[in-house]
Formats: C-alpha cells, structure tokens, sequence
C-alpha cells in the first residue's frame, strides 16, 4: 500500500513543495538546535510565541492565540512560564482590567534576536556549502538547500515513513 499520495506526473510545483517541505524540516531542526546550544528553558512552542511578540510587538492573549490557532487558555499557561522565566511581561489594560496585554522584556528580545542571527548564519553556511548550480530550477535549489542541510528529500523521507509503518517489531538493541 502506497501511503504518500505522488502526483501522477512529474511537475516543477511538485518539486518546489517537495523541497520545501523537506527543507521546512532542516529550518526547525536549525531552530531548535539554536535553542538548544543557548540552553534556554525555552519549547519550540513557546519560542515561536515570543517571535510572533517580537514581529506584532505587545498582544492581547486573545490575539496571540488567534495567530497560534490555539485556545486562549494554553497561551495564557503558556505565558505564565514565559513570565516567570523573564522574557515576556503581562500588563493589564487601563481601560478594562480584564484584558491582558503581552510583550517581550528586554531578555526575550535578546533571546529572539540570538536566536535569529545564529539560525541566518547557519542558513548561510547552508547556502554556501550546497551544490546548487544556476542552472538549476527553483524546486531543485530548496531540495538541495534541504539535502545539504542533512535532511532527506522528501520522497526518501516518505519511503523511510512508508518502512516504519509496516514495522510490527522494535529491533533488539544490538
């Protein structure tokens, strides 16, 4: 059984999403990797809170939930560890209390800004250290951009799911 659903013809549109797709997958191994190396208390999740913050500047809950497409309630937990790791500030409005307001403190801004140019400097060491000619097309340059990266294409990452789904055993550990 075939489980990944190909196009019935070669095209450059099915090439350029199988790149980036496959290159989607580098770019957040590139960021979490960057998070890891800072050793910041800090999820994927809640890093990509604080860029939406960095990017819209303060929010009300609500509204970056909304960016999030999460209910409001996870992103007020959320922020709560944010709060209390000091990189997000929550300030009540001066009109209605009740609604919330979040921005980045002077260390999530900081945490943000490292964060980027660290992941820019390794997208460039990745650009630099491809084998992408000129001549090639666009979808071809985001495959090989994820390829350089480490990653597999995305027809190898599908063959690889494909033999993990009939897998019925676990190895032994050798």
């Amino acid at each position: 059984m075939d489980l990944y659903v190909r196009a019935p013809e070669p095209s450059t549109e099915c090439d350029l999403v199988d790149g980036l797709a496959a290159l989607s997958r580098a770019l957040v191994g590139v960021t979490a990797n960057t998070l890891a190396t800072l050793d910041v208390e800090i999820t994927f999740s809640q890093y990509r809170m604080i860029v939406i913050l960095a990017s819209r500047g303060p929010l009300r809950t609500v509204d970056l939930a909304a960016a999030l497409h999460v209910h409001p309630s996870t992103v007020t937990r959320a922020c709560d560890r944010l709060v209390r790791r000091g990189v997000v500030v929550r300030h009540h409005g001066a009109t209605d209390r009740r609604v919330s307001w979040l921005a980045l403190t002077e260390s999530g801004k900081d945490l943000v800004g490292e964060v980027m140019r660290r992941r820019t400097a390794q997208i460039r060491e990745l650009v630099s250290g491809s084998t992408a000619g000129p001549a090639r097309s666009l979808g071809q340059l985001v495959e090989a951009l994820a390829v350089a990266s480490g990653e597999p294409t995305e027809r190898q990452w599908w063959r690889q799911w494909e033999r993990c789904t009939h897998m019925t055993a676990v190895p032994a550990a050798g």
